[in-house]
């Protein structure tokens, strides 16, 4: 069993992993200011993002579903690893050495099971391509010589070969230390009668990596007519491979994707291949399955596609029937997309890839230019199947195509649409056309429900939050005026949990200038789960000032939280007096009244202090 990673070790694996630089490979970030980073949160679905990295303390926090913690536990979430292999993958990223506590080193072969089926992806990719050099593939490589590629375009996409055998990845990988189990749940073979078998034989390969560039399944084309498996068979879901969540290409394309604010969807792994070698660099496909709401998450979290009018997501189906049948599949995720889709279809029929070996490069790169919107490719493409030289027949049409129009959420397109399909059907009468459709709409809808008020912010919590942000991230500013606030100061459950950390951790006087040590001081003396997320997400909420006039801010979020204070000793001292007789009791009434002014005095200087920020 393999001892516990050393401290140092834990800490110098954080350090030299960028938390930016690891999240960026799962999600397109950008600025949100304050030094902070933003991006849509790879753990729920989201419409705007609310997921947000402080690269400055190394923590990030989702402000939608309250998801948060440091580099280590966005791998652990992500990867579904325990914290063990989290550090073991980060390390080795970082290329650090890990040292164990009991037992010294421990190699790779002791480290955890995804790690291993990694590592075992990783040696079956080398070794299948290595095959491709071999005799007895010259049908593959034929395949691919006539369909445009050459060695090195075969050698950037690490396209191999499966000898046709039963046992050649298996014996190959067993030679490498990795078990029969091992092999066999990765999906790289399966069970025979003796033994495990290669799952792919006499196939060409393609590796699909995830976004961070590891592999972890593979696709493969048939090239032996005996072979009476299916043309294309991929790698069945297994640990590392999920393929409703899995686009062939996103390893090469994410950055494209994400500098271009596009996305370009084809059918085959040969088409990505000639998307990419032709100037279109953010294509990918699905592998074995149809394009769908898992698919659009990974692409969303690219695209950042919070504006439908920075980004586009291109269908490219072919021009036959069945290609139009997917892409009116794909019309009804469309919505889940916040960015303009888009479809793509050659007249003539080919594919991306028959495109550029027919045409060129340049072929290709018109194709997706003369992209046409999804909506209206559905709409037209629902008409055409009817006879519109008859009343009957445009009726028909209309009926058909309504539900389409009536379910575009944007009201002002749905109107254009609307008068579209007046046009395309020949009525010339766009009031019929829109009360037909909106009778379709009211009918699929229901009655609409009344939006909720959200309810409205207690400024004197908005101040708690405020200064307890500043006590996590800037403790300097505020110094020995917050530890002499006590609990009472707060009001928010939340607040009050977050103030007893800081006292717990040694309040400002030991907090020094803050960054990453302080916030793991205060992560160090939560006492649950609850408290350190409430931990991570004030050390990576934006403070509500800007990074000049943070100090001016800090004192008077102090002098608000004080007043506040004060008022409450006012109200006290003031219901004290009206119990007491001004004449019976006129000492004590001369004393209490003394101590209420000169509280309303103190209340007007902490005020008057609160407004210089």
């Amino acid at each position: 069993m393999a001892g516990r990673i050393r401290d140092v070790d834990i800490a110098l694996v954080r350090e030299r992993s960028p938390i930016a630089e690891v999240i960026g490979e799962h999600i397109q970030l950008r600025n949100a200011g304050g030094g902070n980073l933003k991006g849509l949160c790879p753990f729920h679905d989201e419409k705007s993002p609310s997921f947000n990295v402080t690269p400055e303390r190394g923590m990030y926090y989702c402000f939608g579903c309250s998801e948060g913690g440091d580099v280590i536990t966005f791998v652990e979430k992500t990867e579904h690893l325990p914290f063990s292999e989290a550090v073991e993958r980060l390390a080795a990223r970082a290329g650090i050495t890990l040292q164990y506590e009991q037992g010294g080193y421990v190699p790779k072969r002791d480290h955890g099971e995804r790690a291993r089926l990694i590592e075992a992806h990783k040696a079956a990719a080398e070794f299948y391509r290595d095959k491709l050099l071999s005799p007895d593939a010259a049908p593959g490589r034929k395949f691919l010589s006539e369909r445009g590629f050459e060695r090195a375009d075969a050698e950037l996409f690490g396209v191999g070969y499966a000898p046709n055998e039963w046992e050649a990845l298996t014996r190959h990988l067993m030679g490498r230390g990795f078990t029969a189990e091992e092999i066999v749940k990765g999906g790289l073979a399966k069970d025979g009668r003796r033994g495990p078998i290669d799952r792919f034989r006499g196939r060409l390969i393609w590796p699909i990596r995830d976004a961070t560039g590891d592999v972890i399944g593979f696709g493969a084309r048939k090239l032996i007519e005996a072979d009476d498996g299916p043309k294309y068979l991929n790698t069945p879901d297994s640990p590392l491979y999920k393929k409703s969540q899995v686009l062939y290409g996103i390893d090469l394309s994410k950055k494209e994707i994400s500098k271009r604010s596009q996305a370009v969807i084809v059918e085959g792994y040969t088409d990505v291949m000639a998307c990419h070698l032709a100037g279109v660099p953010t294509a990918v496909a699905t592998c074995g399955t149809a394009f769908g709401e898992e698919h659009i998450k990974v692409l969303r979290r690219f695209l950042l596609d919070q504006s439908a009018a920075t980004g586009e997501v291109i269908f490219t189906f072919d021009g036959d029937a069945a290609g139009q049948k997917a892409a009116l599949r794909a019309f009804a995720d469309e919505q889940k997309f916040v960015t303009q889709t888009y479809v793509a279809i050659q007249p003539d029929g080919l594919d991306p890839c028959d495109l550029r070996i027919k045409q060129g490069d340049a072929a290709v790169r018109d194709l997706i230019a003369s992209r046409e919107p999804l909506f209206q490719f559905a709409i037209r493409s629902t008409i055409a199947r009817y006879d519109l030289r008859s009343n009957e027949g445009k009726i028909a049409a209309l009926d058909a195509a309504a539900p389409i129009v009536a379910g575009i959420k944007d009201v002002g397109l749905r109107k254009r649409y609307a008068i579209d399909l007046d046009r395309w059907l020949g009525f010339m009468d766009e009031r019929f056309v829109m009360q037909r459709i909106a009778e379709v709409g009211g009918a699929q809808q229901g009655r609409p429900q009344r939006a909720r008020r959200a309810a409205p912010i207690d400024p004197n919590v908005r101040v708690e939050g405020e200064l307890l942000k500043l006590a996590v991230q800037r403790p300097a500013l505020l110094g020995p005026r917050f530890d002499a606030l006590d609990a009472a100061a707060f009001t928010g459950a939340d607040h009050v949990l977050i103030h007893g950390v800081i006292v717990a951790a040694g309040g400002m006087a030991a907090a020094g200038f803050g960054g990453r040590e302080w916030v793991d001081r205060l992560l160090e003396h939560a006492p649950d789960e609850a408290a350190r997320g409430l931990v991570t997400r004030f050390a990576v909420e934006v403070i509500q000032a800007e990074a000049h006039v943070e100090e001016r801010y800090g004192a008077a979020m102090l002098a608000a939280i004080e007043a506040v204070a004060v008022d409450r000793a006012i109200a006290q001292v003031k219901a004290r007096i009206q119990r007491l007789n001004p004449v019976e009791e006129q000492q004590e009434y001369n004393r209490m009244f003394g101590e209420l002014v000169a509280l309303e005095q103190q209340r007007r200087v902490l005020r008057d202090r609160a407004a210089g920020s």
